[in-house]
C-alpha cells in the first residue's frame, strides 16, 4: 500500500548487515574506560584499540578535546556517560569505516558562525551506526557529510536554540547516500531533519517537533523515502525543494500554525507521490509551487487553514481519493487556469446527490471558493470570513459556479468519507 521501494530497502538493509558482520564478527577484544578508572579517556581507548575492538564506556562526565574515531571499533556506553563539550568544541569526529556509537550523552556543543560543529560528525564514512544516544543543547546533533551506507536509530536530540541564526540542525546531512534514519526524537533545533544532495535514503518512524524552522528540509535529494514520521508544531512546517522521485507515505503533519506557515511546502517537486498522509490544524496542508506530475492520494486534510494551495506553474498533478474534511477553504490557487486535476475525492462540503446510487455525486464539485480568489488578491479581506456578505457570495457561486476555475473541478465526488 505504501509504495515503499522495496529494491532500494533491500540494498540498504542487506549493506547494512554487511557492515554489521564486518564489527561484530572479528575477534576483537573489549576497552574499558572509566572516569575513575585506569583508562579514563575515551580518546585514549581509541588510540590503543584495534580494529574491531568494543569500547565500554562506564557511566561518568567525560571532558576531552574533540575525539577522532579513525578505526572501526564499537564505541557503547553503560548507563548514559556523559560526554561534555563544554560549550566550546566538537565532541567526536568518525573518519574510519563501520564505526557504531551506542548509548552515549552528548552535551553542550558551543554555537559557532564560521564550522558547521556538531556533537557527532561522520565525515567521508561508509557503513556505520549511531544508535540510541541523546544530544542535548548541541550546535549540530549529528552531521553526515559525504556518508553512505550509514544508519542512525533511537536517538534522542534535544536543542536549545532561542533563534535560527544560533541553532544548527538536529540531523544533518550533505552529500551522502543509501542512509536510514529510523525512531529518532529531534526538537529545539533549526530544522529537525536537513538534506542536501542526498539519494536514495530512507526517513521513517522519526518526531520532529518544535523546531525553529522545519520539522524536515531537503533540497536537491532525488529518490528518498519518508515514511511513518511525525512532524508537529515545527514554526515553518516542512519543506521539499529541488528533488525528483520522492515519496512521501503514511506521515503526519500536525499544528504547523503561523501566518507563513506549511504542513508541506513543495517546490520544484517532480514525479513524486505524497500518498496516505494526514494533515490536521496546519495553517496551509499543502502548498504547491512548480511542482509538476506529482501524485497526491489516500490523504487526509482535516481542520486546516488551507487544505491544499496549488499554484498555476504547478503542472499536471493528480489529486485522487483524499479526504477534505472541517477545513476554512479545501482548496486555493492563483489562476482559473490549470492542469493539474481531481477525481474522487471525498468533500465534506459538496451538496449534491447520487440518485443512481453509484457512490458518486452526480454533478461536479467546485473546490475552490470564490472567497478563496478574493483573499489570494487581497489577504485582508480575510477578516470578512464569517460575515454575511460571504455567505451571501458563496450561495451566489454554488448556484452558478463561473468565477472559480473549471478545470479545479472534480467530476466525480465521493459521497461518504473514504
Amino acid at each position: 500500500m505504501h509504495r515503499v521501494l522495496c529494491a532500494r530497502r533491500l540494498s540498504r538493509l542487506l549493506a547494512l548487515l554487511v557492515a554489521s558482520v564486518t564489527v561484530t564478527g572479528a575477534l576483537g577484544q573489549h576497552v574499558v574506560v572509566s572516569s575513575e578508572g585506569p583508562l579514563h579517556s575515551i580518546g585514549a581507548a581509541i588510540r590503543q584499540a584495534q580494529p574491531g575492538d568494543s569500547i565500554l564506556v562506564l557511566k561518568g562526565v567525560y571532558n576531552e578535546p574533540t575525539i577522532l574515531v579513525d578505526k572501526a571499533v564499537t564505541i557503547i556506553g553503560k548507563d548514559f556517560p556523559v560526554l561534555d563539550g563544554k560549550g566550546e568544541n566538537q565532541i567526536m569526529t568518525v573518519v574510519a569505516d563501520s564505526v557504531t556509537i551506542q548509548g552515549l550523552e552528548f552535551r553542550n556543543v558551543g554555537v559557532t558562525f564560521v564550522e558547521d560543529r556538531a556533537a557527532l560528525k561522520i565525515d567521508g564514512a561508509a557503513f556505520c551506526r549511531v544508535e540510541d544516544n541523546r544530544i542535548i543543547d548541541a550546535y549540530f546533533g549529528i552531521y553526515l557529510a559525504r556518508t553512505s551506507f550509514c544508519r542512525l536509530s533511537g536517538n534522542t536530540i534535544q536543542g536549545s536554540g532561542l533563534t535560527e541564526t544560533r541553532s544548527g540542525n538536529g540531523i544533518h546531512l550533505w552529500y551522502s547516500k543509501e542512509i536510514e534514519i529510523v525512531s529518532n526524537e529531534i526538537r529545539g533545533h533549526r530544522d529537525g531533519i536537513y538534506f542536501e544532495f542526498v539519494e536514495d535514503s530512507a526517513v521513517i518512524d522519526n518526531i520532529s517537533e518544535s523546531n525553529l524552522r522545519y520539522g524536515l528540509h531537503f533540497m536537491f535529494s532525488d529518490r528518498c523515502t519518508y515514511h511513518s514520521n511525525v512532524f508537529r508544531a515545527n514554526d515553518a512546517g516542512v519543506a521539499v525543494m529541488y528533488s525528483e522521485n520522492v515519496e512521501m507515505v503514511g506521515n503526519r503533519f500536525e499544528h504547523n500554525w503561523g501566518s507563513a506557515v506549511f504542513g508541506l511546502l513543495l517546490k520544484d517537486i517532480t514525479d513524486s507521490i505524497i500518498d496516505d498522509n494526514v494533515f490536521v490544524k496546519n495553517t496551509i496542508g499543502i502548498y504547491a509551487e512548480g511542482a509538476n506530475r506529482n501524485v497526491f492520494e489516500h490523504n487526509d486534510f482535516i481542520e486546516n487553514g488551507w487544505a491544499v494551495k496549488i499554484m498555476a506553474n504547478a503542472q499536471d498533478n493528480w489529486f485522487t481519493h483524499n479526504n477534505f474534511i472541517d477545513n476554512t477553504f479545501d482548496v486555493a490557487t492563483n489562476s482559473r487556469h490549470h492542469s493539474s486535476r481531481f477525481s474522487k475525492n471525498h468533500w465534506d462540503a459538496y451538496q449534491g446527490y447520487d440518485l443512481d446510487r453509484d457512490g458518486y455525486g452526480d454533478i461536479p464539485f467546485h473546490p475552490v471558493r470564490l472567497f478563496s480568489l478574493i483573499v489570494e488578491r487581497t489577504e485582508t479581506s480575510i477578516l470578512l470570513l464569517r460575515s454575511l456578505f460571504i455567505q451571501v457570495l458563496d450561495a451566489v457561486e454554488h448556484t452558478l459556479p463561473s468565477l472559480t476555475p473549471d478545470t479545479l473541478a472534480d467530476e466525480m465526488p465521493v459521497m461518504v468519507r473514504l
